[in-house]
């Protein structure tokens, strides 16, 4: 490095210091607002977990009871206020005792596997405690099965044996509403988030019979889970 000469007294002068804007933006970096923040691709991304439970409503109301739900997803934050997820979730009800004997078994249960595109919009993106509405479309495979317990397995115990199935596969949709509360993050945007939500899912299933009334599939899933 070469020291340069100062013209008013002779002496030799350290160069200017490099300006600290240029370095920060070529990384996709920047410090100011009172925060630090990323703009890279991969600082967009969002992926989220949860489980919890199904509760029928509408048509469903006779054909399936209470049951469980998981969760997985991930995409992109297209802003602080906007992200869209593709989502996989697994939801397992059972089936109404009278239901089940009309069909021809023992016991039964309901299996709905979707995968859908959900966008995601925060209505208070910069409070640690916020509300955010979620909604999207998607592919939905849905099975109805009346099981019949024979006997036995290798220990001795009865066991499900399915007598009678029925599956379909068609559009579906989803709206809802969710709490989250932000965990982490120095200046308030740490991007980890508890939540839970409640969506109203509507699939149009076709009936098993022209008589049984079970066409559409209503039901609300209610997921508690993690999102980051």
């Amino acid at each position: 490095m070469e020291l340069a000469a100062d013209p008013g007294t002779g002496s030799a002068a350290l160069p200017a210091a490099p300006d600290g804007s240029a370095s920060g933006a070529a990384g996709g970096q920047e410090h100011g607002g009172g925060g630090y923040h990323d703009h890279s691709l991969m600082s967009r991304l969002t992926f989220i977990a949860g489980a919890g439970f199904n509760a029928p409503i509408g048509n469903d109301g006779p054909y399936v009871t209470y049951g469980g739900n998981f969760t997985i997803g991930g995409g992109l934050r297209l802003s602080n206020r906007i992200s869209v997820l593709g989502e996989y979730q697994f939801i397992d009800d059972k089936l109404p005792g009278a239901f089940v004997a009309a069909g021809g078994g023992t016991n039964g249960n309901t299996h709905i596997n979707s995968i859908t595109v959900d966008p995601v919009i925060e209505l208070f993106p910069k409070w640690k405690n916020s509300v955010y509405a979620v909604g999207g479309v998607g592919w939905y495979h849905k099975s109805t099965n009346f099981n019949v317990e024979e006997c036995c397995d290798f220990f001795g115990y009865p066991v499900n044996v399915t007598a009678n199935s029925f599956s379909s596969d068609q559009l579906g949709a989803n709206l809802g509403l969710g709490y989250e509360h932000r965990i982490g993050g120095f200046y308030g945007d740490g991007k980890t988030k508890l939540f839970a939500e409640a969506r109203y899912t509507y699939i149009n299933t076709p009936q098993i019979t022209e008589t049984n009334g079970l066409g559409r599939t209503e039901l609300i899933p209610v997921t508690f889970g993690v999102r980051f």
